[in-house]
């Protein structure tokens, strides 16, 4: 199963939000290359970008630390955050993402996304399936749709996508575990390749998922706030 940190950009500054709460706002660093730099150091080989800034914005702000973490780091970055045209995903590729997440255009343009798919191909896009009491949600999970994450990830995987990152909002930033029963169900509907996100607190919560047959895990609070070590996640990897 992939290790996968998570830096969030906001401001340039490398934050964390709590169940996506732009006010609850807290800088880990000042400065996300150096913090990418010691995950690379500490044995990582992928990260998740999220450019937040871009999400409310709804295009690329961030592009400039795309850049930089992917041309000074060997990081494979997935990257999500205000894409909504095909100019944006040029850029985040241009600027050295291995692939890029797209959630709100998957549902308000899926013709467009659908063209992604077929423009870079499966391994390239992986579907963004955010969602609150199994509601997804939309531009950076201010607003809800009446779409259930488990049928969303059904019909797009019926029209090719592979890799899927789920995030349970009410579980993220809170530090108490992951969405174990939602991640099964949706393993056990259907075939795509699960990135399980949100709630993550401790190390077991990781074996947790690995059981479940997750193919990644993105970790974020668990991290900066010390409930997993660089050591333990060196071990993971």
């Amino acid at each position: 199963m992939r290790i996968i940190p998570a830096i969030d950009i906001m401001n340039g500054k490398c934050v964390r939000l709590t169940r996506g709460d732009y006010s609850t706002r807290k800088v880990y660093s000042e400065n996300p290359l150096e913090m990418a730099k010691t995950f690379e150091a500490n044995g990582i080989q992928y990260l998740h970008l999220v450019d937040l800034d871009g999400a409310r914005s709804k295009h690329i702000v961030n592009q400039a630390v795309i850049y930089e973490i992917c041309s000074k780091t060997s990081l494979k970055v997935d990257f999500g955050g205000g894409l909504k045209s095909t100019d944006d995903l040029k850029i985040a590729f241009e600027n050295g993402a291995a692939q890029v997440t797209g959630g709100s255009i998957a549902i308000q343009n899926p013709a467009l996304f659908i063209k992604w798919l077929t423009l870079y191909g499966a391994g390239k896009i992986i579907l963004g399936a955010d969602c609150n009491n199994r509601m997804v949600s939309t531009q950076g999970w201010l607003e809800s749709s009446e779409l259930d994450v488990v049928d969303f990830i059904k019909d797009f995987e019926a029209k090719g996508i592979t890799y899927v990152i789920c995030t349970d909002i009410a579980r993220d930033g809170m530090l108490q575990g992951t969405s174990n029963e939602l991640y099964a169900e949706i393993m056990a509907s259907s075939k795509v390749q699960l990135i399980a996100s949100g709630g993550v607190s401790s190390v077991q919560d990781v074996l947790d998922l690995k059981e479940i047959g997750c193919e990644g895990v993105i970790i974020g609070k668990a991290i900066y706030e010390g409930r997993i070590t660089l050591d333990q996640l060196q071990k993971l990897c």
